[in-house]
């Protein structure tokens, strides 16, 4: 397949352009219809709106709050109202808003204003849900009622329309998350051509699945959040996944191979692991719907879907794109080196080696500070408290923050997340005067009723997201309810909220379970192994507690919460638990093969398990390192997002990503492979039988020729000489694995002549490189005899002989 893309790179590129932009256009013609779905089946809160859904239908459009408040005197004040009363008018008329309900209304309002009379509000109802209102209403709305302003009269805005118009630009976050991850791979790979290759083809995956997902929308229900977090993962995926395979790809030019070799090469080899890790993802964000909330079936569909695409992206337009840059992926400084020089097999050096073998010398001081440092980050999450966050977490800046804190100001802080309890059965009245004298409770407001049903509004005392608002919940219905024999529900966003809570919490060791089980098994088959499975399963729970530590101490106690412009602290998202694990589960299975790969390849060739763990991790801790850096950017850059959720995922998962990478794959894996010695690779001789094979990453020195039978040692040998046939005297010619490693290296005599050993039959790459002459390499196949290979140097391009 990666043959076939580099040969016929215009029509993949094509295809893709096609792709992008008939989905593009069909996404805009349709638009959106994301739906956030809370069904949460046999709980209180969803019998409550079950109730509430059939006696009193939901009014359709979204429903927002005008706040305004005086310094001196009341909202009542003639002043005030002539100021007020003509903008709720203005607002009113304006084509979209299905009516405003005003404190200035006669006798309905009167509970609309404060007791003091300093705060006011009115509620404004648009025509569609928040989703589906225009930007330039919910604008024009905004600029109407601040406009009433004036010295001693401050007005405010809040609910979900009104949020939406208060968010950065969209794209904000992405273009400077791309912006981030071009700065590290133009470092990484000091090429223009290279750096641009992954983000290109991050996009096409990204943009095709947000495209595909807002198609879905219309079919299926997708919550408001899938496209936020598929983007978020697609990015980071998406660049990592190019990444691993355009390294694999410069290595393989750098060591002489030819472009279209070289891209075959690095497609079957690091394009397998790139489809196995993306295939890990997919399986693992598909373990959420385990939990049976529907709430994350379409944040399942979204995120799946564009990983699925940047999969597909990276290994079908990427190499398409390597066909038409060839060398020029390669840097100048690189392609002079290689013209001048010739390929060499590429070493491990400088900080990566030195870390390698310092891991080996002390691996008990290393694990032992590695498990400290996690074991420090993941102490808060002892304190982690799930619930949901509402706009008394914005900034404190913004307009929705401000009416949110007005309304708690004015009506008291439970005023912003009512209770309801729906009553179907029953003394009502004795039940009301129950509620009344229960601790916690600050108003029980009886609606009339409707086909047998009743709605009692219940204002707590204490704010949504306190536990003494939870506390009342379940108050209300283990002692009060049941008491007056009554038959009723308590329902509203606060018990909805606390319920979807509970559920999540009661799932989680399922979900956690079955995605570390799995986990296992796929090790297990891929590394025929037991303890690298269990030691990445433990890995996996010690960088979930320490990420979910760095949560809680940032959005739950409120550490550098001002600092990162991200609100007031809260609960930790019920839902963002599931999806972080799944999330951090998937990723760390790509550091994990891709490490762990590398080891098995090396120990497979050697037997020496020191030898594995520090050629494994010197070779590999570059790319994992950029790899990592490269997703704590786009995450991070998730903050400037404008979404309080996305926002709490960017940062959770940077926190997972960094942790994972720099601590747990390059300090605390390595080091328990060290202590654990040969039993690294055991697995019972049973259960090697019955496992089923699974190359991952297939040998890169296996033969892809016709196979040749074992046998002994042979040798190349030959003459180096120039166009004229000349002896070429002190030419180096280097015997190498296909996969880079050095097996022999000599120097041609006077005559020109050179011998190389061979260790066994098989595929090998022979370079040659002599000053003033243009290097050349070509692969041969070795058999059990002495193959005779003459090469030609000559100062232009030139073709080395065939051997005879």
């Amino acid at each position: 397949m990666a043959r076939w893309c580099y040969r016929h790179r215009l029509v993949v590129l094509l295809l893709w352009v096609g792709a992008l932009f008939g989905l593009g256009f069909s996404a805009s013609s349709a638009g959106t219809d994301y739906a956030n779905v809370f069904s949460l089946p046999d709980t209180d809160s969803k019998k409550a709106y079950d109730l509430m859904e059939k006696a009193f239908p939901a009014r359709a459009g979204d429903t927002d709050t005008v706040v305004w408040k005086v310094d001196e005197g009341s909202v009542r004040d003639e002043e005030v109202r002539s100021r007020i009363q003509p903008a709720l008018e203005r607002i009113a008329g304006m084509k979209g808003v299905g009516g405003v309900t005003s404190p200035y209304a006669g006798a309905d309002g009167a509970g609309q204003v404060s007791e003091d009379g300093r705060i006011g509000y009115a509620q404004v109802t648009f025509t569609d849900q928040a989703n589906a209102v225009p930007k330039e209403l919910v604008e024009d709305v905004v600029d109407t009622a601040r406009d009433a302003r004036r010295d001693g009269l401050d007005v405010e805005l809040g609910g979900q329309a009104i949020q939406r118009v208060q968010e950065p630009p969209a794209g904000l976050a992405e273009m400077v998350g791309l912006g981030a991850a071009a700065v590290v791979l133009f470092l990484a790979f000091g090429s223009l051509f290279a750096m641009l290759l992954p983000i290109g083809v991050a996009v096409f995956g990204v943009g095709t699945g947000m495209f595909s997902t807002q198609l879905l929308s219309h079919v299926t229900d997708i919550p408001d959040l899938a496209p936020l977090l598929s983007t978020l993962i697609g990015l980071g995926v998406g660049i990592d996944y190019a990444l691993f395979i355009v390294t694999r790809h410069r290595k393989g030019i750098l060591r002489g191979m030819d472009p279209e070799e070289s891209t075959v090469t690095a497609l079957n080899t690091s394009g397998r692991a790139v489809l196995f890790a993306g295939g890990t993802v997919c399986i693992a964000l598909a373990g959420m719907l385990v939990t049976n909330l529907r709430f994350l079936d379409g944040v399942v569909i979204g995120t799946s879907l564009t990983v699925v695409l940047s999969v597909l992206a990276a290994t079908t337009l990427l190499p398409a794109l390597l066909g038409f840059l060839g060398p020029r992926v390669l840097s100048r400084k690189q392609r002079r080196m290689l013209a001048t020089t010739g390929p060499e097999p590429e070493k491990a050096t400088g900080l990566a080696l030195r870390w390698s073998a310092g891991v080996q010398r002390r691996p008990w001081r290393i694990a032992v500070l590695a498990l400290a440092v996690m074991a420090v980050l993941a102490l808060p999450v002892l304190s982690l408290r799930l619930g949901a966050t509402d706009q008394g977490n914005d900034d404190s800046t913004t307009t929705t923050r401000q009416a949110y804190d007005l309304l708690a100001e004015g009506f008291g802080p439970g005023f912003n997340g009512p209770l309801q309890v729906v009553v179907s059965d029953g003394d009502t009245t004795a039940l009301v005067k129950e509620i009344e004298g229960t601790e916690g409770v600050a108003r029980v407001t009886a609606l009339p009723p409707s086909q047998g049903v009743t709605v009692v509004q219940v204002v707590p005392t204490t704010s949504p997201q306190s536990q003494e608002t939870d506390a009342l919940i379940d108050r209300l219905r283990d002692e009060v309810i049941p008491g007056t024999g009554a038959k009723a529900h308590v329902g509203g966003v606060t018990a909805v909220s606390k319920d979807f809570s509970t559920v999540t919490g009661d799932r989680l060791p399922l979900f956690v379970a079955t995605i570390i089980g799995l986990g296992f098994l796929l090790l297990l088959v891929a590394f025929r192994s037991l303890v690298v499975p269990l030691t990445a399963a433990l890995m996996n729970l010690v960088a979930a507690a320490a990420s979910f530590g760095v949560l809680v101490a940032v959005f739950q106690w409120g550490w550098g919460l001002e600092l990162l412009g991200l609100g007031k602290e809260g609960p930790i998202n019920a839902f963002l638990p599931v999806i972080m694990l799944s999330l951090l589960f998937g990723l760390s299975m790509d550091y994990q093969v891709f490490l762990v790969s590398r080891m098995h390849e090396e120990w497979v060739h050697t037997r020496d398990n020191a030898r594995a763990v520090r050629v494994g991790l010197a070779e590999t801790s570059r790319v994992i390192n950029s790899a990592a850096l490269i997703m704590v950017c786009v995450f991070l850059a998730f903050v400037l997002s404008g979404d309080a959720g996305a926002a709490m995922a960017g940062v959770g998962l940077a926190a997972a990503v960094a942790l994972d990478a720099f601590i747990l794959r390059t300090a605390l894996v390595p080091a328990a492979m060290h202590l654990l010695g040969t039993s690294n690779w055991w697995l019972p001789a049973w259960l090697d039988k019955r496992l089923p094979h699974l190359a991952v990453e297939p040998n890169e020195d296996a033969e892809e020729a016709a196979p040749v039978a074992d046998g002994p040692a042979s040798a190349v040998h030959g003459y180096v000489r120039d166009p004229a046939g000349d002896p070429v005297e002190g030419a180096a010619l280097t015997l190498m694995s296909k996969g880079g490693r050095q097996l022999d290296r000599v120097t041609s005599l006077a005559d020109g002549s050179y011998i190389l050993a061979v260790p066994a039959p098989g595929t090998y790459l022979l370079a040659t490189t002599a000053a003033s002459y243009t290097s050349r390499a070509r692969q041969l196949l070795v058999a059990d005899e002495p193959l005779v290979v003459d090469v030609e140097l000559d100062l232009e391009q030139g073709e080395v002989d065939a051997p005879r």
